[in-house]
Parts: structure tokens; sequence; C-alpha cells
């Protein structure tokens, strides 16, 4: 054991000796707060093998597709991905952030992290560290959590970004942060945050992205559809609240704009595999509006986060498509919320009251 007084090794910052511990003890990092947002992910690159590492352990996950593995895997591996990667990789080239190289959902996430960290520091000096990983692709759920705990976290906020719970999105999102802290010497003590999606503050934020865009346009849409990712309609069967979750999220948002009933429609998108999914599809119900005559319309995303592959690509291209080629004139997409500073104020509302009994009172 080497004596106190020859003891030199170099210190991080943030970290100490403890008084009475004897010189060889490894340093003590100051006590902080983790939080750590997470998103459902992103291929590194558009190119056939990052989509392909991408969409193997994305279209792997139980939680998404919960097909026998003995049925699904020699599908997946030897027919959808030798595919699908191609499809998928020219997609996300036309929405990729070519000048940083990254995806669009990886920029915003960033953009965000920032803002909400910024915020909680504002408020919390250097009490709280927030950072973000993503379920699937990098930057890995298991690498971040394993930062924090380095950094002295000794609590950690898990916030999976998704306004409503499905056990496809905020299920395999906790399910993999567990899976992290399974890796840790010392585990950090761990809260998750639940499904926000009738937070009063999130639908104000809604509310205000709504009346934003259409104080832009000439003419007022004739509907505005809320566009939601969809699911299989078997897992609301068996007990996911996700479907239940949308709709409120759509009526409370219609209230909160002081419009009449049949103002918003309720859709879902992005309807993958054999089985019925839950309905209408918004790429069908688009065309429907057109031949019944609404020459214009609105379609946002709520339950995204940030925009990502499924609304650059799929509802302000493939959707927006449908619509015109069914008849319709006018399609305006309302972007997501991304780091707009009232989706910030949501988020922080949301990451405070996950806190509360671990930070002093603001």
């Amino acid at each position: 054991m080497r004596d106190a007084k020859s003891d030199t090794s170099p210190l991080r910052p943030g970290e100490g000796r403890l008084a009475h511990a004897p010189a060889d003890h490894p340093p003590v990092r100051k006590a902080r707060i983790g939080v750590l947002v997470a998103n459902l992910g992103t291929p590194d690159n558009y190119d056939y093998w990052s989509m392909r590492r991408y969409l193997s352990e994305f279209l792997s996950d139980k939680r998404v597709v919960d097909y026998a593995s003995w049925k699904w895997q020699p599908l997946l591996q030897l027919i959808i991905l030798s595919k699908r990667p191609f499809s998928s990789g020219a997609n996300y080239k036309l929405i990729w952030n070519h000048e940083l190289n990254e995806s669009p959902l990886l920029t915003i996430t960033k953009a965000q992290t920032a803002a909400l960290a910024e915020a909680l520091a504002a408020r919390h000096g250097g009490e709280v560290m927030v950072d973000f990983c993503m379920r699937y692709g990098n930057p890995s759920t298991e690498a971040k959590v394993r930062a924090m705990v380095e950094a002295g976290c000794e609590k950690i906020l898990f916030f999976p970004l998704y306004p409503h719970y499905a056990g496809a999105t905020s299920a395999t999102a906790n399910d993999q942060f567990f899976r992290a802290l399974m890796q840790e010497k010392r585990q950090p003590a761990v809260r998750t945050v639940a499904e926000y999606f009738e937070h009063p503050l999130y639908i104000e934020a809604l509310a205000r992205s709504v009346e934003a865009a259409y104080g832009k346009l000439e003419t007022r849409p004739d509907v505005l559809v809320a566009s939601y990712h969809g699911m299989p309609k078997r897992y609301l069967m068996e007990g996911d609240p996700y479907h239940c979750q949308c709709q409120k999220t759509s009526r409370l948002l219609r209230e909160r704009l002081g419009w009449e009933k049949g103002s918003i429609d309720t859709t879902f998108q992005s309807v993958f595999g054999p089985e019925e999914w839950l309905r209408p599809y918004t790429v069908e119900h688009v065309a429907e509006l057109a031949k019944a005559g609404k020459k214009r319309i609105a379609v946002m995303a709520p339950a995204f986060s940030a925009d990502c592959i499924e609304t650059l690509e799929e509802i302000n291209g493939e959707i927006r498509e449908a619509f015109l080629h069914a008849g319709g004139e006018e399609f305006t997409y309302i972007p997501c919320l991304n780091d707009e500073p009232a989706h910030i104020e949501a988020l922080v509302a949301v990451i405070e009251e996950n806190l509360g009994g671990w930070l002093p009172k603001v």
C-alpha cells in the first residue's frame, strides 16, 4: 500500500479523495444526478451494411416483432435483410443531414439534449448531468449508462422520449436500460419516466405548433390529421394502452384549440407485416379525404418527439403523394416539436416532476 504523502496520481475534474481512506483507494467522483433521455435510434449511415446492422437489431427485438425466432429469424436474415437495407438506405439518403453526416433524428436529439442541459443547469447548477442514448444503433444505452456512472451519477432518471406508452417503444427502451444496469458493479438508484401524453404543457406545445403552422397559411386546411405510429391491432387487444392514449391526445389537442368535434382525424402509419394494424391507416385515409372533396389538409405526428424517417420521408413523401395523387391540392406537414422552446419547457417540467425528492425544491 502506498504512503499517502507519496501519492501523486492525478485526479480528474470532479474527483476527490476520501479524508480517511488509504492512499491507494480509488478516486471518488462528486455525487451527481443523471438524466438520460432515449430515442428510438438511427443507422450510422445509409449504406447497405450500416442499414443492415441497424435493421437487424431493430427487427430482432421481441418487443417490436414478437414472432417465434425459429420462424422469424430465417425470414429476416435471409430475405428481408437482403433487400430492405437498399430501399431503407435510399429513403434515409433523401433526408440525411449531409453537412454533419448524420440522420435528422440524431441532429435533433443532440439539440434537444443541449437545450435540456442548459435549462436544468440554470435551475440546478452542476448537480444534474444530461445526456442521450438510442435504443438501436449509436450512442448505445450501455455506453451512456457507463459514462454517467463514471461521472459520479449515483441516481439516474431514464426518460424515453415517447409521449405515449407502447411495448415497442417505451418498454423496450426501459428493457435496454435495465440490461445496461446489469453490467454495473455499483448500480445507481434509478427511476423511469412514464408516458406524458396528457401533460398540459405537452398539449400546449402541440397546440402552439398547430397555431403557428396555420398562421402561415393563406387558406385554412379542411382537416387536421394527427398521424401516430401504428402497431398491430393484436397488441391493443393484449392490453397495450397506446391506441387509447393517442385518441386522448387528439381530443385534448382539439379541446385546447377550441375546435369542433370531427375537426381532427386520428390515424396510424408505418404498417409492416401481414397482420392487421390499428386503423385507419394514414396513407389510405388521406386519399379518401381527397376523394371526398377535402382538397386541403394538414398532417402532424404527435407521437414523435423529433422528426425522423417516419415523418420527413413517410409523411412528407409517401403520404403527401397519396393525397395529391387522389386529387388533393394543398398538403401541409406540421413538423414535430423537436427543440422548440415550448417543447423543451414541457420536457423540463416532466423531468422535474420525476426528480421529486432527489433535488431541492426550486
